[in-house]
């Protein structure tokens, strides 16, 4: 090995280092205000044409593919089919996955100046991937308000070692985490939606079909039956080209790009949530700007510009959530420099990081002998 890949060989694992060295869990010697004075104040306004051109070019691309699998694939030779379709999966599920980021901007007003706009947009394209658009985003808007509150955050809440299922230890070896992901990946988000799985506990039984649930208030009752109908509305469309086309059909044209949509929202989800450096809080040591710079930046390559950067600039997102996608890149390189260690990115590959954090962040738990014990970090031994 020459001297320049060993330097090279050096300086990856100097960076992978850095990478996993805790972020402090002390108070910023910043202020959010602070942080928005360093962002272009352009950077925080809505463009209603910017914003649809992104919807038309994701619905464009969408509507080709699905015009190319259903008008030529039936043409190709038998052996060839088995290559286009998941080829076709793998493209239609990446840019439905597009489609389903720019429905989450819409639940934030990041979309336009005008919530209906947002909210009519966001209701079609979510009841369109079967997510009920008001349930999550209330849901989701509680996430936000409480990110890295072990008590009240809405999604991926760590469990302390106490808490941990009886059943655990049996899975926390290769086999059980290879079971454990393709569970996640494949039912985690229709799990979370109807049982509140991964989701905060409550005190009975949640679930974002429920107008009634805990998860809502009296008020906000009429939004959930409406997320209901969208979903009933497009469960009948699914249901009607089932019947005319066959449910096979169905199945490869929508369904296994849906799962593909739903295993990138948990990936996405759950690596910008989970990360070996990143902290937890309890009542006693958590506060908003602490839990919302618990997050992790990733890297997901050429699909970070297809999922429209939800994935390397979340950290900013949740600073900010209602700045528009196509700013948050350059509000990211704004105020990394006032956020310094404060800030965590992490360019492994994401299956890698998968892989690693299922390996590594299995419950969390304050340090022996700490200051604090209302700050926990994840732990990787049962």
């Amino acid at each position: 090995m020459g001297a320049g890949a060993r330097m090279s060989v050096v300086n990856k694992s100097e960076e992978q280092k850095a990478t996993l060295q805790r972020v402090p869990h002390t108070k910023p010697p910043f202020t959010l205000s602070q942080l928005k004075k360093a962002i272009p104040p352009h950077c925080f306004q809505r463009s209603l044409f910017r914003s649809f051109s992104y919807v038309a070019y994701d619905l464009f691309f969408a509507f080709l593919f699905y015009h190319i699998a259903t008008s030529y694939f039936h043409l190709l030779p038998h052996p060839l089919s088995y290559f286009a379709w998941p080829i076709y999966w793998t493209l239609q599920g990446c840019i439905l996955t597009g489609v389903w980021v720019i429905a989450h901007e819409c639940g934030h007003h990041a979309f336009s100046d005008y919530q209906w706009v947002d909210d009519t947009v966001g209701l079609v394209l979510h009841s369109a991937l079967l997510v009920p658009y008001f349930s999550w985003k209330i849901s989701h808007r509680r996430h936000h308000s409480n990110t890295g509150s072990l008590e009240r955050d809405e999604v991926f809440v760590p469990k302390p070692k106490s808490k941990m299922p009886w059943y655990s230890k049996y899975f926390n070896n290769p086999p059980g985490r290879v079971l454990t992901l393709l569970v996640t990946l494949i039912l985690g988000w229709p799990l979370y939606l109807a049982f509140n799985v991964s989701g905060r506990p409550y005190d009975r039984f949640a679930c974002h079909y429920d107008p009634y649930g805990p998860i809502y208030s009296v008020r906000e009752r009429l939004q959930i039956y409406i997320s209901d109908a969208g979903i009933f509305a497009v469960a009948y469309v699914l249901y009607s080209a089932a019947i005319a086309k066959g449910l096979a059909s169905l199945v490869c044209v929508y369904g296994v790009p849906l799962l593909i949509v739903n295993g990138f929202l948990v990936t996405i989800t759950y690596l910008q949530h989970t990360h070996p450096s990143l902290p937890h809080y309890d009542s006693s040591e958590w506060d908003w700007l602490k839990g919302a710079l618990a997050t992790a930046d990733r890297d997901y390559g050429v699909l970070n510009k297809v999922f429209h950067n939800i994935t390397d600039t979340h950290v900013a997102h949740h600073l900010f959530s209602t700045m528009p996608h196509y700013h948050a890149m350059e509000a990211t390189k704004a105020i990394k420099p006032i956020l310094g260690e404060y800030y965590r990115f992490d360019g492994t590959s994401f299956y890698k990081a998968m892989w690693r954090e299922a390996k590594e962040c299995i419950y969390v738990e304050p340090d022996e002998g700490a200051p604090s014990k209302g700050v926990f970090w994840y732990q990787k031994k049962l």
